[in-house]
């Protein structure tokens, strides 16, 4: 039973997982992108698909790390069901990468709840966004998950408040004396980012897309009606933890509906805050078959897309 499979942290998962990626990540490459066959476009896809499994990894290491689960690979299993269901994902590199610079921002604001080294964290997550935000501009609103840190674990000195700007500043300065000494015109550089919002979805008017947001948004209200419920019953210590996992799963709902060009793309921004609420809900449930049924909508989903 593949719950049952899946119900310890077993490194023959992240073997399975990866196997499982890479399948997926071809698939995608060979059937949705017009890939040249030589060997920089080759070493490209190798790299990006690097980024993926890197990206999985990070995930997995942010949530054993925070206690965000329980030991188990339900985690990283749904953050893999969630990319295969929508392989646009694998085909956007700027928003590939941008992802894992969020995810590596992510790890070290939960971090901040040691309260031990605070400034290098906070100013290692505003970097991190801040290089996301150069690749796909709306990953700025993960800044919020900066400050709704500082107050949700009652971080007051005002320094500490200050330094995310540094960060940004720092990446800011940084773009600014690459431009320039490459002779780039700074303000053709600003003009030509994206900053537009758009509520159009005929993009994802597909019966692939269709379908997997569909599935995605019912996995979505569900869980995340118990997660809500449920955070009041986690050690008062891990409590902000949770919150900034709801909030991150808010402002990556609020990116697919603003994105100006959807693609189906920007649906990675929601994959790892949705398999932290996800699992929490499954850790719970007594009823086995539930499971099974609730991991196999997922694995069979892709191929029905595929058929339609």
């Amino acid at each position: 039973m593949i719950s049952s499979f899946f119900s310890k942290a077993k490194p023959i998962h992240f073997a399975v997982i990866s196997v499982i990626l890479l399948l997926a990540f071809t698939l995608a490459k060979v059937f949705m992108a017009n890939i040249s066959g030589n060997f920089v476009a080759i070493l490209k896809q190798l790299l990006l698909f690097g980024v993926v499994l890197l990206s999985v990894f990070v995930f997995d290491f942010v949530t054993s790390k925070n206690n965000l689960t329980k030991k188990n690979s339900y985690r990283i299993l749904f953050f893999t069901l969630f990319m295969i269901m929508v392989p646009q994902t694998f085909l956007n590199s700027s928003i590939l990468i941008a992802n894992l610079f969020v995810l590596l921002a992510l790890r070290r604001i939960i971090s901040l709840r040691s309260q031990k080294e605070m400034k290098k964290k906070l100013f290692d997550a505003a970097f991190w966004i801040s290089l996301a935000t150069l690749l796909f501009f709306w990953s700025s609103l993960f800044y919020v998950l900066i400050f709704a840190a500082l107050f949700l674990f009652r971080i007051t000195d005002i320094k500490n408040w200050i330094i995310p700007l540094i960060g940004v500043l720092t990446v800011a300065v940084i773009v600014a004396s690459v431009l320039i000494a490459t002779g780039y015109d700074i303000s053709n550089y600003v003009t030509s980012i994206d900053y537009d919002i758009s509520l159009d979805f005929t993009n994802l008017n597909s019966g692939q897309i269709i379908i997997a947001s569909t599935i995605i948004l019912s996995y979505f209200v569900w869980s995340l009606f118990y997660y809500v419920r449920n955070i009041k019953n986690k050690a008062k210590s891990l409590k902000p933890s949770y919150f900034l996992i709801l909030i991150a799963t808010l402002l990556a709902a609020i990116i697919i509906i603003i994105s100006p060009i959807k693609t189906g793309a920007e649906f990675i921004f929601l994959f790892a805050p949705l398999s932290i609420v996800l699992t929490n809900y499954i850790e719970v449930s007594s009823e086995k078959w539930f499971k099974e049924v609730l991991i196999w909508i997922l694995i069979i989903t892709p191929f029905i897309s595929l058929v339609l």
